[in-house]
């Protein structure tokens, strides 16, 4: 990886400033790979080198990734002038790298949503042509049955003419529950689908994205960076190294 100035390593953090970073190596408060930072110009590998401050290890890792259990009632945005985003459960450090949910879910639907700032990883998780799969949890007014599994299956053309590509439906229990698999992430696309069927969605929940499955230690509202492993299969699944 090339090298970059230390200044601009800390800062892309979202934890200080440039002017502050100067300071804190003036102050012998920066130490990298265990010796005193001399000066915030000099570069260094921050995929190789440790970074500490003030005693404390940071994370200079190029991008971060974020799962969250996302509760109702919050938009799934970067800002909004009068609604409140799911960013704003995440501390300020996360929200200056310019983290942004990957597929947005409704304001009332829950659980799995994914946030980055590696563009490159949203992309691919989100293009159909990736086939990563996308599952949701449904509860339906009604029941789903075989005639509805065949639909969606097939592939479903909206009243509006959106064109749906072939979705995987499974009733759970007596079919007022049911998992729907999707592989795109249209406007609306699962509550859309199943009230053309004649099942209105009353409460819609995301399980799993590719591999990434929901923690379901997480409460609602509650989040934390992915792991190693969590991380690396995402970026196999979206064919990103």
């Amino acid at each position: 990886m090339a090298l970059e100035r230390l200044d601009k390593i800390l800062s892309a953090t979202g934890r200080w400033s440039r002017r502050e970073i100067k300071d804190l190596v003036r102050q012998g408060r920066v130490r990298v790979d265990g010796v005193p930072a001399a000066r915030p110009e000099d570069k260094y590998d921050p995929s190789s080198a440790s970074f500490m401050v003030d005693g404390g290890m940071v994370d200079c890792a190029p991008f971060v990734y974020v799962m969250m259990n996302k509760p109702q009632g919050l938009l799934s945005a970067t800002e909004d002038r009068s609604q409140k985003t799911v960013l704003d459960l995440l501390p300020g450090d996360l929200r200056r790298r310019g983290v942004f949910p990957v597929g947005r879910l409704d304001k009332d639907t829950t659980g799995l949503l994914l946030l980055t700032d590696d563009g490159a990883l949203a992309h691919g998780l989100l293009s159909p042509k990736k086939h990563v799969d996308k599952v949701y949890l449904a509860r339906v007014e009604g029941r789903v049955g075989p005639e509805d599994v065949s639909v969606l299956a097939a592939g479903m053309v909206l009243g509006d003419g959106l064109h749906c590509l072939p979705a995987e439906l499974e009733p759970v229990g007596d079919g007022e529950m049911c998992l729907v698999t999707l592989r795109e992430g249209k406007y609306h696309q699962v509550k859309r689908m199943l009230a053309a069927r004649g099942k209105p969605v009353l409460t819609l929940k995301r399980l799993s994205m590719g591999k990434l499955r929901l923690d379901e230690a997480l409460k609602p509202g509650e989040w934390r960076p992915l792991t190693a492993d969590e991380t690396a299969a995402l970026k196999q699944a979206a064919d990103v190294r």
